[in-house]
Order: structure tokens, then sequence, then C-alpha cells
């Protein structure tokens, strides 16, 4: 017993280093979100992870301790994303906007993978794209990394690409909502329906009024809510192809079942708004603590690599998933 009590302190202790860092990292994060509303707080944390992690000399004490918060905060973090989506919310925006946003989803990530095939992109970094940007962003990308076989880098490219190409949709949206004269509610819908952070909906949606950010909040969960099905369709594809060759990822891995949970949790009402604030903040802080470990193992010369043809499959599968919204949410009221 006491050999195992001094094991257990001292691989707290080898932990606590990097959590420190990160830590420090999340506080930085969050400062800069708050400063500049329009910039994800997750987008920040994995710059901030890829340049710490490519400064030569960094504390190698430090290594254990983020490594730890990369697979933890990210599992913790997804499960309790599920507590800010409602089964009536979804239900409540119409059978129309429903089966848009699934043809949105399914239409961009199928479209975004068959690009990657033809850019000859890696498969890994395709996956990882065609999720984030037909789901929910960074928060995506991190969820479905764990089933993907790819690169540390391809984390961070994607995560990357979502920055770009999803601030690109937040400033161009608003100028085409004012140019074809569109109602609160069908802006609302195709910024929902069509950018890839939540943070970015909300600014893509504003100029057209606090309507079309409700709407477009709401439209977007409903993506969000098909992380989980879409996080077991990649499993499956992956458990095929790497039939016969060790070890192959879980159907569904066991953060993505609390996700459906915590999902059913939200739904039956029992849980007082004021826990579901709370539980908002902490999901954040969780998953941008899980995207700095995520980029801190990235080195930039690789990723350099995926430059030119990443840039192509972003820009390639933001027009796709713009195209799709538009159509979709103006065809089918």
């Amino acid at each position: 017993m006491a050999k195992t009590v001094s094991g257990a302190r001292a691989g707290l202790a080898a932990l606590w280093p990097g959590l420190a860092v990160t830590v420090a990292a999340v506080v930085v994060s969050m400062a800069v979100a708050g400063l500049v509303p329009a910039v994800s707080a997750l987008t920040v944390a994995v710059v901030l992870g890829v340049a710490a992690g490519n400064v030569p000399g960094f504390p190698v004490a430090a290594r254990a301790g983020v490594a730890w918060s990369a697979r933890k905060l990210l599992r913790a973090g997804v499960v309790l994303l599920g507590l800010q989506l409602s089964v009536g919310q979804v239900l409540g925006l119409g059978a129309g906007t429903v089966g848009a946003v699934l043809l949105v989803v399914v239409l961009t990530f199928a479209g975004t993978v068959l690009l990657g095939r033809v850019l000859g992109v890696s498969r890994g970094l395709s996956l990882l794209v065609a999720t984030g940007f037909s789901i929910c962003g960074a928060s995506a990308v991190a969820a479905v990394e764990g089933v993907v076989e790819r690169d540390d880098e391809d984390v961070a490219t994607s995560v990357a690409m979502v920055t770009v190409f999803g601030t690109v949709s937040m400033l161009g949206l608003p100028v085409l909502f004012s140019a074809w004269g569109l109602s609160a509610e069908d802006a609302g819908r195709i910024a929902g329906g069509s950018v890839h952070e939540v943070a970015q909906v909300v600014a893509a949606a504003s100029p057209a009024g606090a309507a079309a950010v409700a709407i477009a909040v709401v439209v977007k969960l409903s993506r969000v809510v098909l992380l989980a099905p879409m996080v077991a369709v990649v499993s499956l594809l992956e458990r095929r192809r790497s039939a016969g060759a060790g070890r192959r990822p879980p159907i569904m891995p066991l953060f993505v079942l609390g996700f459906l949970l915590a999902v059913a949790l939200r739904s039956s009402g029992v849980l007082p708004e004021a826990v579901l604030d709370v539980t908002k903040h902490l999901t954040t802080l969780l998953l941008a603590g899980a995207l700095f470990a995520l980029g801190f193992s990235v080195r930039i010369k690789a990723l350099l690599r995926n430059g030119p043809k990443a840039f192509a499959l972003g820009a390639g599968s933001t027009i796709l998933v713009t195209a799709l919204g538009i159509t979709t949410m103006l065809l089918m009221p």
C-alpha cells in the first residue's frame, strides 16, 4: 500500500509542471478571446501550444503533464459539450431546417474527403478537416482525432484551417446578407448552417440583429448534435480499413457516449440554467487546455509541408459548406 501511494505521488509530481503550463496557456487564451470576441479561445490555445512546443530548450519536465492534458481534458470537454444541446431545441427548428442541416453536414463531409483525395492530402488530414468544417470546428477536430490515423501536425493544420476560413465566412456572409436583403431568420439559418465555430457564427449573424443570432446558434447546435454519430461513422470506416492490422479504434469512444448522455441530461430539463452556464464556461476551459496540449506536440517544419494542399482543401471545403448552407436553408424553410 505504501509503495502504491508513493508511486501515485511521484506520478502526480511529474505531471505538475506540465499542468501549470497548460493552465497558464488557458488563462492567456481566455484573456485574448475576451479582448477579441471574434477569435475563439480554442484557436488561441492551439497557436500557443504550437509556439511553446517549438521553443528550443522548453522544459522537458513539462512534457508529461501536457501530454496528460491532451488526453484527459479533451475527453472531459467533449462530454460537457453535450450539456449545451437539447433535443427539443433541434426539433423546434422544424423539419425543413433539420433536413437542411443533415444535408449540409453529410454532403460537406463527403465532398471534403473526396476533395482531399483529388488534392493528394493525407487521409487523416482530410477526415479531420471534413469533420471540423461540417460540424463544429476545433471541437469536432478534437473529438475525432482519437479514432483517426493521423499525425500531430494534421490536428494543428485542421484547427488552423478552421480559424482562417471560419474568419473569412464570418466577415463575408454579413456582406451577402445585406446585399441580398435577407430577413433576420434567413440570415441566422445560413450563418448557423455554414460557419465553422460557434463564436464565428455569432459574429456572422450579429449584423442582422439579435433574432438572427438566436436562430443561428440553435441551427449551429443542431450540427453539433451530429458529432457523436459522425465520430461513430468515421471510427467504423477506420476499423474496416485497419482490419487485421493490430489495434483498431473503438466503434464509439466512451467519452462520445458520455457526450450523448450529457445531451439526454440537458434535454430532460432537470439542470438549472445556473449550472448550464457554469458548465458552458468549463467546457471552453477544458477544450482550450486540450488543444494547447495537442498543439504542443506539433513541429512547425512538418506542419509547413502540408501548407499549400491543406489551404486548398480548406478553401474548397468552405466554399462547399457555404454554398450548401445558402442553398438548403433558402430552399428548405
